[in-house]
């Protein structure tokens, strides 16, 4: 089974007694069958104490978005990260929540149409294209989802190629150590290899957060005069 292209999330819907309030850490076995049950997974992902260490409203600030930005949400998961970064980025602005599960789309699509949201826009796309058009998104964001993506070079290079001149590639993932939450350390990739792939294709660090307690938190940009 191709792994799942999403990115950990929680919109706030909360069961009284969730999945990962008993287990927060599921063995790639569990995860598995959790992916077979979208209700139960859904319900995996949005646990409230994930705010705990994810500290959404920390990361919103720090990408100091802007109205009228245009950000692709990679793997977006259920909305965690995407309604919030469309609250920021304003009616002008637009968010494309990008997900290869169809049951993630319908469960965004549903928050967007229950909520009245305007700036958020779905998209089913492959593993390997998040099918946006060419020099059209202002930043990529992608939050515990690279170690996922399978053909990271080719996508890369699509990345490249739909960001404007001077946009930026956000990365947030786990630190390839033990930790309490997040998959197993052999599915992780280490803050220096990420760092040296990213320059390999056309990437350059600009900036680095240190506040997430078990996650590096990147900002890169496109090489001045790189290949797109």
């Amino acid at each position: 089974m191709k792994r799942r292209l999403v990115c950990l999330l929680a919109l706030g819907l909360v069961a009284s007694v969730s999945w990962a309030q008993v287990n927060p850490k599921p063995t790639p076995e569990e995860m598995h069958r959790l992916h077979q049950d979208s209700k139960a997974y859904i319900a995996f992902l949005e646990d409230p104490k994930r705010d705990e260490y994810q500290k959404p409203h920390e990361v919103i600030m720090a990408l100091d978005l802007k109205e009228g930005e245009r950000i692709a949400d990679i793997g977006a998961g259920s909305g965690y990260f995407a309604f919030r970064i469309g609250r920021h980025v304003g009616a002008t602005g637009r968010v494309f929540a990008v997900d290869i599960s169809p049951d993630m789309i319908i469960h965004m699509n549903r928050a967007i149409r229950d909520m009245g949201v305007g700036n958020v826009t779905t998209i089913l796309a492959p593993p390997d294209d998040p099918l946006l058009p060419d020099n059209s998104i202002d930043r990529f964001f992608i939050c515990d989802t690279w170690h996922h993506i399978e053909n990271q070079t080719k996508y890369l290079a699509l990345m490249k190629r739909m960001l404007k001149p001077k946009g930026q590639v956000v990365m947030i993932d786990f630190q390839k150590r033990e930790l309490p939450v997040g998959p197993p350390v052999d599915m992780k990739i280490a803050r220096e290899d990420l760092i040296a792939q990213m320059r390999a294709n056309g990437f350059e660090l600009l900036k680095e957060h240190s506040f997430l307690p078990y996650q590096y938190f990147l900002v890169f940009t496109a090489k001045v005069g790189g290949s797109k």
